[in-house]
């Protein structure tokens, strides 16, 4: 006998549990989860690959503010750089800021908001924010006691204040750690990049090798690959960094081996069925300035025409590499470029030529354009006419990293839902251009102690919204230290239920009735 459960939610929740029949161009549209934080490195996703770094509150672009605890007052670079160093701050704030750029486990380079680096190189022994390229002159050996720290240069002075608010290197003596003019007190203002460069200049190539070697290895594997085939999953979206281009060999501080890797992921691919996107994640000077796209120290470099070329050279390889494989499904140009430093002129330009690349390697291959995040309309890239064939836009919806999501409860989350990403990916549907990817979505929010019916609520509404996006959607990620952000942990605990679970492989076969607004589904057995 079958069994008969109402549901009056809403309609389209048929979506969750009928196989999808829509295709691209022949295919089915994109189910497909991103394998983050592997080929490049996201510390948030596996802390643990940190752990072992000396110094590891000291990583390239930590922030950093210093304090006399003789004077009272903050080391200050005026104007954000450009002339003397002070100290005579009362409160700091961004000239009062610098970011690390680490040379050794103890020598570092202080940059200034505006570009400068500290300098020695003055004939009065004046410490000075008028460095544009760091040398040995701009290297500085920190000594830490608690969190009190000396510097020195690394002809042996130490720099310290002066009773005239200065900052000078000519104090030749072995400071000891009581309030002296040679001390001062290190306060980390944030420490959040744990990207590739991080990793790699933090722990030096050798012990980078080793860690990145194991973690590539184990992070995922040809079961991750069976797992996605057997629960309803066609594709994989693989981010990838500029350096894979130069594999084995990248430039410093880069660890070689991700092209062998990605390699495996092709073939594991096709052993299973799968298509893949390659994703550029980290372009050479980085387009947003996150430990995700391989910044130094949050700096966003990309726009220059010295580095849009050489991430059009890094196209050009990944699509003479595998734009003949069976399993390449697309290529994407850039990941998340930032709306406040790129500009919309300079990317247009930039997907235009990536998209005369990817042509010249194959006709069929999908090019897909990565909206700019922060206040940008994704409608621009709709409107730049881009390529004539397989084009898609990426847009990436999280109900996340803005103040408004953490006010508003789990009703509203999902309503947010259905009231402003539906109308949104209608509107640019009507628009006839390029086809829809939801990129990156996640089931997770800003609630507090949400129950699981609640997620799986949450869950639904996204399939139920993203299931129209023309080309498909990928889940950020396939596995994440955080448990809601770990796809395999969501499914396999029954957090996120759709089409391609388990459930429609039991023993049963279902059918949804749909009667007005009302949704029957009738469990029927075998």
């Amino acid at each position: 006998m079958g069994v008969l459960i109402g549901c009056g939610f809403v309609l389209l929740s048929w979506v969750l549990f009928s196989p999808c029949i829509c295709s691209v161009d022949g295919l089915s549209k994109a189910r497909a989860v991103n394998l983050g934080g592997w080929l490049v490195v996201e510390g948030w996703i596996k802390p643990s690959l940190f752990d072992g770094i000396p110094n590891g509150d000291m990583l390239d672009g930590t922030q950093v503010q210093l304090r006399s605890v003789v004077l009272n007052k903050y080391v200050s670079a005026a104007n954000g750089g450009g002339s003397n160093v002070t100290v005579d701050r009362d409160v700091a704030s961004t000239w009062e800021t610098f970011r690390l750029w680490r040379v050794s486990e103890n020598e570092f380079q202080l940059r200034c908001v505006g570009g400068e680096f500290f300098t020695s190189n003055s004939e009065d022994g004046f410490i000075l924010a008028t460095a544009s390229e760091p040398l040995s002159t701009e290297t500085f050996y920190i000594e830490r006691n608690d969190g009190r720290v000396h510097i020195k240069l690394l002809n042996g002075g130490y720099v310290q204040a002066t009773n005239d608010h200065l900052l000078i290197s000519t104090y030749q003596f072995q400071p000891g750690w009581d309030n002296n003019l040679a001390t001062f007190e290190l306060v980390i203002v944030a420490n959040n990049l744990h990207g590739d460069y991080q990793l790699a200049n933090g722990y030096g190539h050798e012990k980078a090798k080793i860690v990145l070697e194991e973690h590539r290895t184990s992070f995922i594997t040809a079961s991750d690959f069976d797992f996605l085939s057997r629960h309803g999953i066609n594709t994989v979206r693989i981010p990838v960094g500029w350096w894979i281009a130069q594999d084995p060999y990248p430039p410093s501080p880069f660890v070689g081996g991700s092209l062998a890797v990605l390699d495996l992921a092709f073939s594991w691919a096709q052993s299973y069925g799968l298509k893949c996107i390659i994703d550029l994640h980290a372009a050479p000077g980085s387009q947003n300035g996150m430990e995700h796209s391989a910044s130094r120290d949050g700096s966003v470099d990309w726009p220059s025409p010295e580095y849009v070329s050489q991430t059009l050279e890094v196209i050009d390889f990944l699509v003479a590499r595998y734009g003949g494989h069976p399993s390449l499904l697309g290529i994407e140009l850039l990941n998340e470029p930032s709306a406040a430093t790129v500009p919309l002129d300079v990317l247009v330009s930039y997907y235009m030529r990536g998209y005369q690349i990817v042509r010249n390697h194959s006709s069929t291959a999908y090019v897909v354009l990565c909206q700019r995040i922060g206040n940008a309309d994704p409608i621009e890239l709709f409107q730049a006419g881009i390529g004539l064939s397989n084009v898609v836009v990426d847009l990436h919806y999280y109900n996340l990293f803005d103040p408004y999501f953490a006010s508003i409860n789990s009703t509203q989350n999902i309503e947010f839902i259905y009231k402003m990403r539906a109308p949104q990916l209608q509107a640019l549907k009507d628009i006839n251009g390029p086809l829809i990817f939801i990129g990156e979505w996640v089931n997770e929010w800003d609630v507090q102690n949400a129950s699981q019916y609640e997620y799986q609520k949450f869950g639904r509404a996204q399939l139920d919204v993203y299931a129209n996006a023309t080309f498909g959607w990928s889940y950020w990620t396939l596995k994440n230290d955080r448990m809601h952000w770990d796809f395999e942990w969501n499914i396999r605990n029954k957090y996120l239920l759709f089409s391609g679970s388990s459930l429609l492989r039991s023993p049963s076969f279902l059918l949804l009735l749909a009667f007005g607004w009302g949704t029957y589904l009738i469990i029927m057995p075998r």
